[in-house]
């Protein structure tokens, strides 16, 4: 069901391929068309990410079809989505973090086994947590996740100092934040704030594409997009925005007019007009208080 330019929907063809397994191939996805598919091809693995799961179960719910064949679930999802469909169906469902940059997967583990973590490290595969100089920190202590392992890319295509600042001492800095149990279990905590990400669907979106999107607008004089809790996506897109003085905009507005103009899936799910964005001692706009006062769906 996910695109197999996903580095997950590859990761999930090759390695059933390499079990000796098919696969059924959506052209996208749709949740009758899927659930059909899971009964009458009795598929038993698969990946996904919100609102995929959810919309499945609804399916089965309403007792259009059958989905006990699935076993196995990998993917980002809420716990109350997760809990309804492994009642329904009896599979397992896993909790994972991973990168393309690290051809996949770096963890993985039952999701209840420990709620909310991003699971235990894979086979040859280091993690561990830095602090901002680079010193690896303590069990229970958050900071940088890093990486290292075969899995582990070489570097970015012609963009050596990219490629420079990710591979310090010896180990990927994947960018995201988290901390390790004393058992060694990885909690994901979110995107570092130098590189600021959100991801509705598990799609990957750059916070800054699109606010220039909506200062395009000629009514905007102000923005600033943050990522949101979301049932339906797992995070969704909030714009903070100042219009200029003596202007008018409606939030279905703007978000059509950025509709117009960057890719649907990074268009504001949520549009907040205030009369100013709030500043740092130094003059410069406060993320971290927007996403305090301004973090909910």
């Amino acid at each position: 069901m996910l695109p197999l330019f996903h580095v997950a929907g590859l990761l999930r063809v090759l390695s059933v391929l390499l079990d000796g397994g098919s696969n059924v191939v959506l052209p996208q996805f749709n949740a009758d068309t899927a659930a059909k598919c899971i009964e009458e091809h009795q598929v038993t693995v698969l990946v996904e990410f919100p609102p995929m799961l959810s919309s499945m179960t609804d399916v089965a719910e309403e007792g259009h079809n059958n989905l006990r064949s699935v076993r196995h679930v990998l993917g980002i999802d809420h716990p109350d989505t997760v809990r309804r469909f492994e009642n329904i169906t009896g599979a397992s469902f896993w909790a994972a973090y991973g990168q393309s940059e690290t051809s996949g997967l770096v963890t993985v583990g039952p999701y209840f086994e420990r709620p909310g973590f991003a699971g235990f490290p894979l086979h040859l595969t280091e993690v561990d947590v830095v602090d901002d100089t680079g010193n690896i920190v303590e069990p229970g202590l958050s900071g940088e996740i890093v990486v290292r392992g075969p899995q582990v890319f070489k570097g970015y295509w012609n963009r050596k100092q990219d490629a420079q600042n990710t591979f310090r001492d010896g180990w990927h800095h994947t960018g995201d934040m988290g901390r390790l149990d004393e058992a060694g279990y990885l909690w994901f905590e979110g995107r570092a704030t130098h590189k600021e990400l959100i991801k509705p669907g598990g799609e990957n979106v750059y916070p800054a594409e699109v606010e220039k999107a909506i200062l395009q607008h000629p009514s905007i004089q102000e923005a600033s997009v943050i990522g949101v809790p979301d049932l339906q996506w797992g995070e969704a897109i909030k714009a903070v925005c100042v219009l200029k003085p003596e202007k008018s905009l409606t939030e279905a507005e703007l978000i059509a007019f950025v509709t117009e103009r960057i890719a649907r899936y990074k268009k504001p799910k949520y549009v907040v007009f205030v009369q100013e964005l709030p500043r740092t001692a130094n003059g410069t706009v406060d993320h971290e208080k927007i996403k305090s006062d301004f973090g909910k769906a």
